[in-house]
Formats: structure tokens, C-alpha cells, sequence
């Protein structure tokens, strides 16, 4: 179906059950979010929140909580949309087969953004805080937009085609903001709208933005999208929305037709308040920093608008869709832009960017008596240099030899690396570099380390499944070891106080498993504050283990030592404590979670998802 607007998304979802609407009045401060929580736990539907107090907008949640409605959205032009995608990669495929592909050419010029004259009929303006203020998590610094559709031009080649529109968080409310004039836009300088912003203060002007808000879901997944080379975000959400972006000039900043919102301002050069706290992707807060202020011009909504938001936090998350939606879409991109690749994961389960999985090829060493890593740490430096996959922290790469290996089965390819890896060898590090921002692991704020786990071959060990017996004779404060996965021991260590002290503790540690003798079947330890926590299921591992830990600086090794520059170890040992840098993880308010519950009893209107939680 191809939806004009938000409502009749809802409309539909509603008439095919995948939408409730939630009659009680809600609360925007904490409860619609804990609501959502709460039914995204479950597998629920989407959520219509009628009565938002202190707004006269509805809102909507929970739209993509499931692959399976997200691709039900999307149901009369996933097929077309894949095509002309797959056409961007591989444009042979159109020659080779002209009549399968003799539709596609129709849907790519029904996706073409389309002009009109002024300001859309069914628009007013409002303020910023008409709309339904929502803020998700205890210590967030106030509002913000968790769907934005943040929309910039080029300076030096203005026009919608070469326009960048972005999913950068925005703050409506808190801080030093001055209400309903001024709010926060929070992204990094190498994103579109940063090199917009550059360019622009080059010039010494103010760079004019827009954030779109809700209109056809097709534009809210438009703003995560990595497109190929050439096709520009408008026209992508045209063109999975089966009609054309319409939009208008207003006062000199673009205005979206479809959009339920649309807040315009202007950016000037180094202008900048303190944004945040905000409850993240990778299940922390991300602190209080200096980011881009965007002076409000003009807010409009449309008549009866919907607000459509989500809840960030530990994944998996709603936007975890997002993720799987986008790899069907352009699973082959990372093929054609890195020779060599078969399969890149990031995994959801560490945070997305603090973890990388990956298969490629090897064939440089085919006549060496023993295989070792070559072309793949070609593939892996490729892989760290490109779009968001150069925010990993750790990747873990192999290439297929005589079994097939599967990068999204995250145990199965763990397994195969550590079988296979030399760890005198394979661990390739680079310090003193670039991780995500909203990873407070470093060393500061976009600063840490990378480091590469690169295996192939034939095993060169049998990973034991049992606590080896030299992690029962450790020293005082390290006890409680349980095994993980197979050749992956957690290790319960004391409360992390500073680096000094960790020299110290590291030397009692490998000299205590050094004396026990070889401990070649365990090649991977891992110490945190709660073996119990960490080994109750093996996404609290990925979770705490990679979210937690800093490579240059939480990398130790039984039998460790550097010849000609290059660091290995026998055993790797993963130091994934929290430590005092490092930013708190969310939790919920229980209060509200406790409040909430109104709602799902047999009266509620949620009363239908008691029995699922």
C-alpha cells in the first residue's frame, strides 16, 4: 500500500491488527516511554497514543518493532526498491536483462522529489513545546526527537538532489536551551550535515536546516539509510513510499508536504550549548558535550499530526529493524565497495559499532604449508576505513576454507576465529584513533583503540567447554569462573580503580595461570565485575564485554610480549570491568515501570500484551 501520510499508516496497521490505540491519558515524561518498553519487550504491535498530556498531537511508537510489520509497511515497493537499489551496484544486470528490469526505470521517475508553491493548506504554525515533549530515561537532559528527519544543503551546490537528510538526534528542551528559540542537534563533523556546516562557516554564514518530523514511515527510514553513490535520500524515500517527496521553499528553508512536523532554524559557526545526557544505542547515557545550536526560525505541524518516536537503549531495540531492514536492502553494497568481502555483521548485541564480524577471501598464501591471515587483513583495514564500519572496536575476521562460516552466526564464527588463531600472531592493533562518540570505553570523547582478530586454516586447537583448572588457583579477588562459550572463560575480578593499578593486578594474574601450565583450549579470558551477570546469556557477554573495554588499553595476555613491534600473547585476557570513566548504563525509573501497569490489566487498553511479557 502506498501511504500519503502517518495516519493512514495507522489507519492500516490498525484495521490489520498491528496497532493498538491507547486511550488513557499518558504522561510524556518517562511513562509513554516505559509503555513502549514494555510492549516492544513482548513482540507487541504498534502503539497510538491518543491522549498526550500537555499536547493536543497524538503519537506513535513501536512502528518498526518487528521485521515483520516493518516489511508489511513496506509491502508493494520492497521488490522495486531492492531492484533499483541492486541496479546502483550493478547496473549490468539492466543490459543483460532489460525485460525483467523494464519496471524499474518506471519506479525510480516516480521517485523523483516533486516542487510545489508555498506552505501546504493543512499546515499551522506552533512552538516547539506543542509538541508532545517526550523524554525516555531518567537522567536525559529533557525532550528530544528520537525519529528526526534533519534535512541540510549544500552550500556549494544547493538544491534537494545534492541535500543530505539525516537521523541526528534532537533536543528540544532542558540544559541552557532557551525555550521554544533555540534546541540542540547532536551528530559527528564527518556526517553530511557536518560537511554541510563546514562549508557554510567557511563562507560565514548560518547553515539553514529543517527537521522533518513523521509523514510516510518510507522518510523516517530514509534518514538512516547508506546509500549507493548517486541516489539521494529524497528520492529513496520516494521511491519506497511509491510516490514523489513533495516539498516547498518557505522563508528560504525547505519545508516537507508530507511531513506531520517540520522545524526550520539556522546553525552558525561555532555556536554551540551543552547537549545531553541522552539514553543511547550501545545502553548508556551519552554525557553532557558541546554540540551544534540551532536557532528555531518557524515550527509547523500538520492539522490532526502524529508524532512518531522510539525508545533508545540496550538492544535489541526498535531500532534493531532499522539494522535488519537496511541489510535486506543493500546487503550486497559492502560486497561492491570492498573487493573481497563476502559478509560484514555488526552485531546488535555488543551496541552495533563496538563489534564487527566479517568473512572475506584469502587467497594470496594458496602453496604456503601453513595458511596464515594475509588478504584479509587487507579486507580489514578496508573494512575500518569505511562509513560507520571505521567505528568498530573489535573485529573478528575469517575467510571460508574447507567449511562454510556464517557472520551472523555470532557463537559459530567466535568458535571458528578462536580454533584457528595464532595469538602470538593474528592480533593486529591500532591505538591512539577514531571509535563511535556515544562509546565512553577510550580513552576520551571519539578517541580509543581498534583491534583485529584475523584467523584462517586449519584449527590449531579444541576450544574445552569446562572451567580449566588453572583459573581455579588465581589470587585474592579473582573467583566465580564460568564458562561463556567454548574456549571462552568469564573471570569475576575486584572493582577496577585505576590503569596503575591494573599493571599490577595483570602481573599477579598471568604469573597465577602461567604456573598452572599451558592453557592453549581456553584461549580467550574475559574478567568483569559479575560472572553471574556477564555468563547468564551470551548477550550479556557481547554486551558488557565489548560495550565495556578499550583494545590499547584492556588487552592483556598470558605469556605476553612484543617482538619486532608486534604485540601476542598465548591467552587473551579482555578486561571488561566498568570503569570510572566510563558512562552509566540505563535503568529504569521502577516507580513508572510499576505506574504503568494500569495499562495492561484486563480494563487497559493494553491488556491484550499481560500474557505475552
Amino acid at each position: 500500500m502506498t501511504y500519503r501520510s502517518m495516519q493512514e499508516c495507522i489507519t492500516d496497521l490498525e484495521n490489520a491488527g498491528h496497532l493498538i490505540r491507547i486511550t488513557e491519558e499518558v504522561d510524556p515524561n518517562l511513562e509513554m516511554a516505559a509503555i513502549h518498553l514494555r510492549a516492544f519487550e513482548s513482540g507487541g504491535p504498534a502503539l497510538y497514543f491518543e491522549n498526550v498530556k500537555g499536547s493536543k498531537y497524538g503519537a506513535v511508537s513501536n512502528l518498526f518493532g518487528t521485521i515483520e510489520r516493518s516489511k508489511y509497511i513496506f509491502r508493494d515497493t520492497w521488490e522495486s526498491t531492492q531492484e533499483v537499489i541492486g541496479l546502483r551496484n550493478e547496473p549490468m544486470k539492466a543490459l543483460k536483462q532489460p525485460h525483467r528490469y523494464a519496471g524499474t526505470g518506471f519506479a525510480a521517475r516516480k521517485a523523483l522529489p516533486i516542487k510545489k508553491n508555498g506552505l501546504p493548506a493543512d499546515f499551522e504554525e506552533v512552538r516547539i513545546s506543542d509538541l508532545p515533549m517526550i523524554k525516555s530515561w531518567p537522567n536525559d537532559g529533557g525532550a528530544f526527537v528520537t525519529l528526526p528527519q534533519v534535512y541540510s544543503e549544500d552550500p556549494d551546490k544547493p538544491g534537494v538532489m545534492n541535500a543530505n537528510l539525516g537521523m541526528y538526534r534532537i533536543q528540544l528542551s532542558g540544559n541552557d536551551y532557551e525555550q521554544d528559540r533555540e534546541i540542540g542537534v547532536h551528530y559527528q563533523i564527518h556526517r553530511g550535515i557536518g560537511v554541510h556546516q563546514s562549508k557554510a562557516a567557511k563562507r560565514g554564514q548560518p547553515l539553514k536546516v529543517s527537521c522533518f518530523i513523521g509523514g510516510p514511515p518510507a522518510h523516517t527510514l530514509s534518514a538512516v539509510m547508506p546509500l549507493p553513490e548517486g541516489l539521494s535520500e529524497l528520492t529513496f524515500a520516494g521511491l519506497l513510499s511509491g510516490r514523489h517527496f513533495r516539498y516547498s521553499y518557505v522563508d528560504g528553508y525547505c519545508v516537507s508536504h508530507d511531513a506531520d512536523f517540520v522545524i526550520t532554524g539556522e546553525i552558525y559557526p561555532d555556536e554551540t550549548k551543552p547537549e545531553g545526557p541522552f539514553g543511547d544505542h550501545l545502553g548508556y547515557y551519552s554525557l553532557v558535550h558541546e554540540f551544534p545550536m540551532m536557532r528555531v526560525h518557524k515550527v509547523y505541524a500538520k492539522k490532526n499530526a502524529v508524532y512518531p518516536f522510539t525508545v533508545v537503549g540496550r538492544p535489541p531495540q526498535e531500532d534493531t529493524a532499522f539494522g535488519a531492514l537496511i541489510h535486506e536492502l543493500t546487503g550486497g553494497a559492502v560486497k561492491q565497495e570492498i573487493p573481497g568481502v563476502k559478509e560484514v555483521h555488526a552485531v546488535d548485541a555488543a551496541g552495533v559499532h563496538p563489534l564487527l564480524l566479517a568473512v572475506g577471501s584469502e587467497r594470496y598464501t594458496p602453496y604456503q604449508p601453513v595458511k596464515r591471515p594475509a588478504e584479509i587483513l587487507t579486507i580489514a583495514n578496508r573494512i575500518l576505513g569505511t562509513g560507520q564500519l571505521s567505528l568498530a572496536k573489535y573485529l573478528f575476521i575469517t575467510a571460508e576454507d574447507d567449511i562454510p562460516v556464517n557472520a551472523h552466526d555470532i557463537q559459530g564464527l567466535f568458535a571458528h576465529v578462536l580454533e584457528r588463531i595464532d595469538l602470538q600472531r593474528d592480533l593486529h592493533f591500532q591505538t591512539n584513533t577514531t571509535i563511535d562518540t556515544l562509546d565512553y570505553s577510550g580513552t576520551g570523547l571519539n578517541s580509543g583503540s581498534k583491534v583485529i582478530f584475523a584467523a584462517v586454516g586449519k584449527p590449531i586447537r579444541k576450544l574445552t567447554t569446562e572451567v580449566p583448572a588453572a583459573l581455579e588457583y588465581l589470587p585474592k579477588g579473582f573467583s566465580h569462573p564460568v564458562m561463556s562459550m567454548p574456549g571462552v572463560a568469564l573471570l569475576q575480578a575486584p572493582a577496577f580503580t585505576d590503569y596503575d593499578t591494573v599493571e599490577s593486578e595483570m602481573e599477579a594474574l598471568t604469573k597465577a595461570i602461567e604456573a598452572q601450565g599451558p592453557l592453549d583450549d581456553c584461549p580467550m579470558i574475559v574478567l568483569c565485575d559479575d560472572t553471574e551477570f556477564m555468563g547468564a546469556s551470551f548477550d550479556n557477554f557481547l554486551w558488557a564485554g565489548f560495550t565495556r573495554s578499550n583494545p590499547s588499553h584492556d588487552i592483556h595476555g598470558v605469556h605476553a610480549g612484543y617482538r619486532h613491534k608486534h604485540w601476542g600473547c598465548d591467552n587473551v585476557i579482555i578486561d571488561a570491568r566498568t570503569k570510572p570513566h566510563q558512562a552509566p548504563p540505563l535503568v529504569q525509573d521502577p516507580d513508572m515501570t510499576a505506574h504503568i501497569e494500569r495499562l495492561f490489566t484486563p480494563s487497559g487498553s493494553l491488556g491484550i500484551l499481560r500474557a505475552k511479557r
